[in-house]
């Protein structure tokens, strides 16, 4: 089918402002960068996160340019949990108080289960569904006076099936019982606790990482004949961090046109 082009991006409504928020794997051209941008252009406060030193400074000067006084940054590998807890701990000394937690932090790759090695599997575990757990730890941790919004980025792949996948499927699918169970957890302390589950959101890594044929195929599957746009991701973030999603936690929201 032709593909359906994409929307108008979305102007700022104001929806985060005074909130502060922490997003990780927030470096790049993905989902993360796009959230940090999303919610600077809605009026939060934005500590950005990453593991990749180097790109994590350049994002946070083109951001500090364009929203000055509203951006900073910590170096972050989310698999090391002294690094977690220091990037928690700047963000209340910062700003006083922690009000989301974008966990997008996540490693894929492909590889044919029997020839999948132990530390490809574990390394993909580690990342992205330890991560996510030493993530929301910390947060719970120190929202547990104050209250605040936790949204985990999780994957289609956690409910349906792709050949070369089961490590990253299997961690995204722990992804979201986190979120569930977290939810329950979290809804004394006044914490929300949601995810997203995108399928195709493309920028450049993911073209990288991917070859041409299966980047065709996957967009094939979605009802739009198109791949969505990191920003569309990101508006149901806020959403899902805003106060139009106040009756919302322990939910995993679809954000995809998969049909099959």
């Amino acid at each position: 089918m032709t593909g359906v082009e994409s929307p108008a991006y979305v102007p700022g409504h104001g929806l985060l402002t005074g909130r502060t928020a922490v997003v990780t794997a927030a470096a790049g051209a993905g989902i993360g960068a796009a959230t940090a941008r999303r919610f600077l252009e809605e009026g939060a406060r934005v500590l950005l996160s990453d593991a990749h030193v180097r790109r994590l400074t350049e994002h946070e000067a083109r951001l500090g340019r364009e929203f000055p006084g509203a951006v900073t940054a910590v170096a972050c590998d989310v698999t090391d949990e002294t690094q977690v807890t220091a990037l928690f701990d700047t963000a209340v000394q910062e700003h006083g108080r922690l009000d989301v937690v974008v966990n997008n932090a996540g490693l894929g790759g492909t590889s044919a289960l029997v020839d999948m090695t132990d530390e490809q599997w574990s390394r993909v575990l580690d990342v992205t569904l330890g991560g996510t757990f030493r993530c929301v730890r910390a947060a719970l941790r120190r929202m547990r006076e104050t209250g605040g919004v936790i949204v985990n980025n999780a994957s289609v792949l956690g409910w349906r099936a792709q050949a070369g996948q089961a490590h990253y499927a299997a961690a995204k699918a722990g992804v979201m019982a986190l979120t569930r169970c977290a939810a329950l957890e979290a809804a004394a302390y006044g914490v929300r606790v949601n995810a997203v589950a995108p399928s195709l959101a493309m920028h450049p890594h993911l073209a990288k990482v991917t070859s041409p044929e299966l980047l065709a195929e996957l967009t094939a599957r979605e009802a739009f004949g198109r791949h969505a746009e990191p920003w569309e991701v990101a508006n149901a973030i806020v959403f899902l961090a805003s106060g139009y999603s106040s009756y919302l936690t322990g939910e995993v929201v679809s954000v995809s046109s998969q049909h099959a």
